[in-house]
C-alpha cells in the first residue's frame, strides 16, 4: 500500500469502511480495515469436526489447498467416529463447525436428536452421492430394487433389518422415502437401525443387516468388496438432493461473525475449485482417499464422483451407466444455497415417521436455522450466483411434488407413515 494511500485513508475512512463490511470495497481498503481488526476473524483457528465421507471434500480441500489461509483463519479438520459423535461436540463447543447431517442439525435445534440447543446452517456442502445398497444375499433372490425387494419380502417374511446413519439424519430419511415408495412400512414392516458410515461395510459382512443408506464411497466399496449391490442412488429418490451442510450453533454465528463468514468463503471456494475440472475431482479423490480423513482405496471413491457408476449385480442383472447427476460441490453456485424449502422437508419427514409429534411452523423453524442473508452476503462477495427464490420445487422417485408451500399438508398427506 503506498504512502499516499495510506494518508488518504484517515481513521474515520477506515470504520466507515468496517461497517459496510468486506463487499464492493476495493482491495487495498479491505486490507486497511483487516489490519485494523474491524473484520478480521475473531477466532484464527477452527476445528471442523467430519465422517469419513466423500462429501467431507471441500472442508478437507479448504484446509490442504490453503483457501483457510487466505480469507485468515486456519481450518484444523477434526476426524470423528459417527454422527452422534459429530453432534454432541458441536453442542458442546469441542468442534467449531461440522461436515454434517442436514437433518442431525433440525433434530437437534428442535431437540428430537438429542440435546435442545438453537443451531446454524451455513451453507449446503454437496448434492447428490449417496446410494442405498441391498446385500448380495438379497440381489441373489432377486431382490436388486424396491419392487423386487417388497416382493422377496411379502414372499419369505422375516424381520429385515435396514440401517441409516443418523435417527433425525439425511440417510435415514432417505431410506425411510424410498422402502414407503416401494409399499413398505419402515417403521412397522422393517426394523431400522443406525450405524456410523465407516462400519457399513464390515456390518453388512456379517450379517447384521439387509440393506442401508450411506454416503459414498461406502456403497461403492461394498459392490468392490463382493459384499452389496446398489439399488438406487439418492440421486434417483430426489435429484439435486440437500445432503450435507456446513453447520454451527446459532450461539458460535453470534459471538464469530467474521471468523464464520471467513470459513464459508473458504469452504465455498473449495467448492468451486473441486467441480472446476476432472483433474481437480482426481487429486481430491487422491487426498481423500488418505488415513487422515476417508481411509480407502483412491478406486472406491473416484469412479463415482465422475458419475461412473454400476449396480454390481450379477446374473445378467448388472448395469453400468453414466449419470450426470452425481455428487456434486458447487454446480455454479446450486449446490450452496440453503434453500429454505429444504431444511423444511426434513421436518416433514421427521413429521411423517412419529420422530415429531405435532406440526412445527415449518417455515418459521427454517428462517431460523438457515443462515439465508450471511450465505447471500458471502455469495455476493464472491460472485457466486445466487437464486431469486428460498423455496425450489422437486418431483420426488413417488411422484409426489414437494415445493416446501404447504408443508403440514404435505406431511400427512402420504398413505404410508408412523
Amino acid at each position: 500500500m503506498t504512502d499516499l494511500l495510506k494518508t488518504r485513508l484517515n481513521r474515520r475512512t477506515v470504520l466507515q469502511a468496517a461497517t459496510v463490511g468486506a463487499v464492493g470495497v476495493s482491495p487495498a481498503l479491505r486490507a486497511l480495515v483487516h489490519a485494523q481488526g474491524s473484520d478480521a476473524p475473531e477466532k484464527k483457528e477452527v476445528k471442523i469436526g467430519f465422517i469419513p465421507l466423500t462429501d467431507c471434500a471441500s472442508v478437507v480441500m479448504a484446509s490442504v489447498l490453503g483457501f483457510d489461509k487466505k480469507y485468515g483463519v486456519t481450518i484444523i479438520p477434526t476426524k470423528e467416529a459417527s454422527w452422534a459423535g459429530v453432534r454432541d461436540k458441536l453442542v458442546n463447543g469441542e468442534l467449531d463447525f461440522a461436515h454434517v447431517l442436514y437433518g442431525l442439525v433440525y433434530g437437534v435445534h428442535l431437540g428430537t436428536a438429542g440435546p435442545k440447543k438453537d443451531m446454524a446452517v451455513l451453507m449446503n456442502l454437496n448434492h447428490n452421492g449417496q446410494a442405498i445398497t441391498l446385500s448380495k444375499a438379497l440381489a441373489d433372490k432377486g431382490a436388486v430394487d424396491g419392487p423386487s425387494l417388497a416382493a422377496l419380502m411379502a414372499r419369505e417374511k422375516r424381520e429385515y433389518t435396514f440401517a441409516g446413519t443418523f435417527p433425525t439424519g439425511t440417510h435415514a430419511m432417505w431410506m425411510h422415502y424410498w422402502l414407503a415408495a416401494a409399499g413398505i412400512n419402515p417403521v412397522s414392516g422393517a426394523k431400522l437401525i443406525t450405524v456410523p458410515p465407516p462400519q457399513m461395510v464390515a456390518n453388512m459382512r456379517v450379517g447384521n443387516m439387509d440393506g442401508f443408506c450411506v454416503g459414498e464411497p461406502w456403497n461403492h466399496r461394498a459392490i468392490m468388496d463382493g459384499i452389496g449391490i446398489t439399488a438406487n442412488t439418492t440421486q434417483d429418490i430426489w435429484r439435486d438432493h440437500p445432503e450435507k451442510v456446513l453447520g454451527t450453533t446459532a450461539d458460535f454465528v453470534k459471538k464469530h461473525p467474521n471468523t464464520t463468514r471467513a470459513v464459508m468463503m473458504a469452504v465455498l471456494e473449495a467448492s468451486q475449485w473441486i467441480d472446476a475440472s476432472l483433474s481437480n475431482k482426481m487429486k481430491m479423490a487422491e487426498t481423500i482417499a488418505g488415513k487422515a480423513y476417508v481411509n480407502t482405496s483412491v478406486d472406491a471413491i473416484n469412479q463415482r464422483i465422475l458419475g461412473r457408476y454400476s449396480n454390481g449385480v450379477g446374473g445378467g442383472q448388472g448395469k453400468t451407466w453414466d449419470d450426470p447427476n452425481h455428487m456434486k460441490f458447487f454446480n455454479d453456485g446450486a449446490v450452496n444455497f440453503p434453500y429454505l424449502s429444504d431444511g423444511m422437508w426434513f421436518l416433514t419427514q421427521h413429521k411423517r415417521w412419529g420422530l415429531l409429534k405435532s406440526h412445527p411452523d415449518y417455515l418459521a423453524v427454517a428462517k431460523q436455522v438457515n443462515q439465508v442473508d450471511l450465505y447471500r452476503s458471502v455469495a455476493s462477495a464472491m460472485k457466486v450466483n445466487v437464486p431469486k427464490d428460498v423455496l425450489r420445487t422437486s418431483k420426488l422417485i413417488d411422484g409426489v411434488v414437494w415445493d416446501g408451500k404447504d408443508p403440514a399438508r404435505y406431511a400427512d398427506g402420504f398413505k404410508i407413515k408412523a
